[in-house]
C-alpha cells in the first residue's frame, strides 16, 4: 500500500469571481519511506498538493489519501515543516520540540526522552533553553524538523523548508536532512524550486507543468544514486557522480524551460 497517493485530483478555486483551475488530473503515489521531491514553475500547485496531502485543503475532484485512508483533515500521521519556521517565540528549543507531544498528553518522561534524543540528533545540544531569535535560521529549521520527527509521523511534508536560508545555510541543511533519513527514515514529500535540491534529496523527483498543474514526467533519481561506503555524513558531492547529477539535471530543466517558452507564446 502506498503512504501516499494522490488519485484523479483536481482542485479549483475562485478568485474574482472566476474560476481557476490550479491543479487536474494529478495521479502518483509515494511509497512508504520513499522521499519525493515535487519542482515546477511558480504557481503550477506545487504547494496546493502538499497542503491537501496535509489536510489543509481539499481537492474539488478526486482523491488524497495516506496508508490508504481517505485525508478528511489534519492527523498526528502527518507533520509539516514550511518555509517560514513556525516555531513560537515564547517557547524554547525544548519546549518546542515537544509541543507536539504536549497536545498530544504524552507524559513527561516520554516527552523528555523525545526532546534529548532530538536535541542530540539535530545537533542542539546546549541550546534547549534558547529561545528562537537566539538562534541562527538553520537552527530554527533544525528545532522545526526536530519538532516534526519528534512526533514520529508516519509522513513528513516539507513546503520549501530551506528557501529562507542562506546559500551555505541551505548546503548544511540539505546534507543534515539526508544524514537524518539515513538515521531515522520517514516518508516525505518535499516541495522544491532548487532542482540540484531535488536531485540530491529525493528518491524520485515529479516534475509538474504550469497551471493547471500536472505531473508532466516522474525522475527515477534512486538507481544512479550511490548508497554504498556511507558513513554517516553524506555530502552533496558524494551522492552521485558528476555526469550523472549533470545528466539529469540538465534534462529536468529541459523540461521546465520547455514551459517557459510555451507560456511565452
Amino acid at each position: 500500500m502506498s503512504a501516499i497517493s494522490f488519485e484523479n485530483v483536481a482542485r479549483t478555486f475562485v478568485r474574482n469571481g472566476q474560476s481557476v483551475v490550479a491543479v487536474d488530473g494529478v495521479r502518483f503515489d509515494v511509497k512508504e519511506k520513499e522521499f519525493v521531491a515535487i519542482v515546477g514553475p511558480s504557481g503550477c500547485g506545487k504547494t496546493t498538493l502538499l497542503r491537501m496531502a496535509a489536510g489543509l485543503d481539499f481537492p474539488t475532484q478526486g482523491t488524497v489519501s495516506v496508508g490508504g485512508r481517505r485525508i478528511e483533515g489534519p492527523g498526528p500521521d502527518r507533520a509539516v515543516v514550511f518555509q517560514q519556521f513556525a516555531l513560537f517565540p515564547w517557547k524554547t528549543v525544548a519546549q518546542n520540540i515537544a509541543f507536539g507531544l504536549q497536545c498530544r498528553g504524552a507524559p513527561n518522561e516520554t516527552r523528555r526522552h523525545s526532546v534529548a534524543h532530538y536535541v542530540a540528533l539535530m545537533g542542539l545540544q546546549g541550546y534547549e533553553q534558547a529561545y528562537p531569535h537566539q538562534l541562527s535560521g538553520g537552527m530554527q529549521q533544525r528545532v522545526a524538523i526536530a519538532r516534526s520527527y519528534a512526533l514520529d509521523p508516519e509522513v513528513l511534508l516539507m513546503d520549501e523548508p530551506f528557501g529562507a536560508l542562506d546559500a551555505q545555510t541551505r548546503v548544511v541543511m540539505q546534507e543534515e536532512l539526508v544524514r537524518l533519513s539515513r538515521i531515522n527514515p520517514r516518508t516525505v514529500l518535499f516541495i522544491t524550486h532548487s532542482v540540484e535540491e531535488a536531485i540530491y534529496l529525493a528518491d524520485r523527483v515529479m516534475v509538474m507543468a504550469r497551471r493547471p498543474g500536472r505531473i508532466r514526467e516522474v525522475v527515477d533519481v534512486a538507481p544512479v544514486r550511490r548508497r554504498e561506503g556511507w558513513d554517516g555524513c553524506e555530502r552533496i558531492e558524494d551522492v552521485m557522480d558528476q555526469e550523472s547529477f549533470v545528466h539529469l539535471r540538465t534534462h529536468i530543466w529541459r523540461q521546465l524551460r520547455e514551459q517557459h517558452a510555451t507560456a511565452d507564446k
